[in-house]
């Protein structure tokens, strides 16, 4: 018995379709989806395959539907084939059919709804936050929804690598390193040193926060007073590196509190040096797509101090960009994107043809230029970028915005987050939204031991079903159960949406939305419950009876595969389950 029984149901869909129609096109097959019904009325699934036929077959859809409907009635597992509305065919599976699902779950364990392996390599970037502070709440989203995306490709059988990408080249790490060396001079017992130096920097001190007092301790701890009355270019490189190993070290603990790990941290500055911006741009140039021009004035209003220059541009249009950009500036320094289109060729020199960025939704208007360098560098290759965009949050508590950090004073940064509600609440609320809709995040919900905390709802799930697991003791054959008895609807409506499973990691890995496994749980507990609650109400219903042993075992088989399916879903995304509450 296959795991996944809406791609069965498909395999059975299209067997019949071409029978039907035998000179239906490849790509028109691939068109045609079982998916849920909206309404159980309605049955368990529903396929488009009579509307997606009609135009090739030239046929009439409710007929090709009718005729189909016909022909997948007699196959052993289905209860009811009918047409249904312009087109559609609803399927109701016999009750035998869905309890046989039970023993497939408890066999596979944890392991339920892992797709089968493919070759594919996938590469998915996320957080790559400048490493010039602690991370904040922005920066959480992007860290949560790229950790479960990864976690999600590769359930769904991908082999995925997770990486960090370190802005540490240009300005911004520049910065850092003059704000080092002011605190430096501080932690020397230099005020009016500091403060003069600082006075002499324009626009260099924006990274002042106190998290930089104790890099400015360790630095002087490092180098004594060598620095003290140096000029800026014997100590600035120095400065920046210490600062930048500094902020990655703060970087990497906050992550390791939310449970974020990567596989690769890759420096932009060390890909600059070994000349990987030259050998991007020469992919594109020996592509005949780079070329001497200049751009029009930007749409809108033009800018008092534009003037028309002669710049380096990459032919962007040509890839579906709206104008073509400039990779190199008219005094022949390399623009961000130029170092951008190298990352992501040396991404592809690493053998990743799919990529999949993880940004802030404020990067929106740069995803049509980077998608459209990859297709370039990509050639008559496959290669393609997907790019996930994440709306701010505010975080609320008592109905009231929270602005203000412990330590740089305007901004909420993660770890304050994390000690506030822990990092299971962080990560499974941070979820329950589309990464490109805005949220808030209420401290107070994030909390409570209720309904409207989705994390405690789906954990207080599994709480009550290893519960259930302890009061029964040890049960011995439980794939090899009795399920018959299991005819209750609350019963069957729970395995129904435990066969759900596996379409949801494919889909939602297809879909790039790990917000689709956080609602599947939160559904699933409420089945869960609702089945708890109903053997308050019905003896008949109550898990453990101590007459009916047979009955018992299967119960006992059917909360087990419940459990199962809660830790599988809970471990994309990255939160652990809870064997007992508090």
């Amino acid at each position: 018995m296959t795991e996944n029984l809406f791609a069965e149901l498909r395999r059975w869909v299209l067997e019949e379709i071409l029978i039907l129609f035998p000179e239906l096109p490849a790509e028109v097959c691939a068109k045609i989806e079982v998916t849920p019904t909206r309404d159980a009325a309605h049955g368990d699934m529903a396929t488009n395959a009579a509307l997606v036929a009609a135009k090739p077959a030239g046929k009439n859809p409710r007929d090709i539907a009718a005729a189909l409907s016909q022909a997948l009635t007699p196959r052993t597992g289905i209860a009811k084939a009918e047409p249904a509305g312009p087109g559609f065919v609803n399927i109701t599976l016999d009750a035998e059919f869905l309890l046989r699902q039970i023993p497939v779950m408890l066999t596979a364990g944890e392991a339920y709804g892992q797709g089968a392996d493919k070759a594919e390599k996938i590469n998915v970037e996320y957080v790559s936050a400048n490493p010039t502070g602690p991370l904040h709440v922005g920066h959480c989203r992007g860290a949560v929804v790229g950790d479960a995306l990864a976690n999600l490709i590769a359930k769904a059988g991908y082999h995925v690598t997770k990486e960090y990408y370190i802005n540490d080249a240009g300005a911004q790490v520049l910065a850092l390193g003059r704000v080092v060396y002011f605190r430096y001079l501080q932690a020397l017992g230099l005020p009016a040193k500091a403060e003069a130096y600082a006075g002499s920097v324009a626009g260099g001190m924006q990274y002042g926060g106190a998290y930089l007092e104790p890099v400015g301790e360790a630095f002087a701890a490092e180098y004594g007073g060598k620095f003290i009355d140096a000029p800026e270019a014997d100590w600035l490189a120095t400065a920046r590196q210490f600062g930048v190993a500094k902020m990655l070290e703060l970087i990497r603990e906050d992550l390791a509190a939310l449970r974020v790990y990567f596989d690769i941290f890759s420096s932009e500055d060390a890909l600059v040096q070994a000349g990987g911006v030259a050998r991007g741009l020469a992919i594109l140039e020996n592509a005949g797509l780079i070329y001497q021009g200049v751009l029009e004035p930007p749409k809108g209003k033009t800018p008092e101090d534009w003037e028309p220059r002669e710049q380096t541009l990459f032919r962007a249009t040509a890839f579906g960009d709206d104008v073509d950009r400039p990779v190199q500036k008219s005094d022949g320094s390399n623009t961000y994107f130029a170092n951008d289109i190298a990352y992501h060729a040396d991404k592809m020199a690493r053998g990743f043809t799919q990529m999949i960025d993880v940004w802030g939704a404020d990067h929106g208007g740069y995803v049509k230029r980077m998608q459209a360098a990859v297709k370039a560098l990509a050639g008559n290759t496959s290669a393609n970028l997907d790019v996930v965009l994440c709306q701010i949050v505010r975080v609320m508590k008592d109905g009231a915005p929270v602005r203000m950090s412990k330590r740089a004073g305007t901004f909420v940064e993660l770890r304050d987050l994390i000690d506030e509600v822990g990092p299971d609440a962080v990560r499974f609320i941070m979820l329950m939204r589309k990464s490109d809709a805005q949220m808030e995040f209420d401290l107070n919900a994030a909390v409570a031991q209720t309904r409207d905390n989705p994390v405690f709802y789906v954990q207080y799930a599994h709480a009550r079903a290893r519960s259930v697991l302890r009061a029964a003791g040890e049960v011995s054959g439980l794939a090899d159960a009795d399920v018959s008895s299991l005819q209750a609807p609350e019963e069957l409506a729970l395995i129904r949406k435990l066969i759900a499973w596996p379409r949801i990691v494919e889909t939602a890995a297809q879909a790039r939305e790990p917000h689709r496994v956080a609602f599947f749980l939160y559904e699933l507990a409420g089945d869960f419950h609702a089945l708890w609650n109903a053997g308050r109400d019905d003896a008949a219903l109550r898990f453990l009876q101590a007459e009916r042993p047979v009955e018992t075992k299967a119960r006992v088989a059917l909360v087990s595969a419940t459990a199962i399916v809660i830790r599988s879903g809970l471990a994309v995304l990255g939160v652990q389950p809870v064997e007992e509450m508090r």
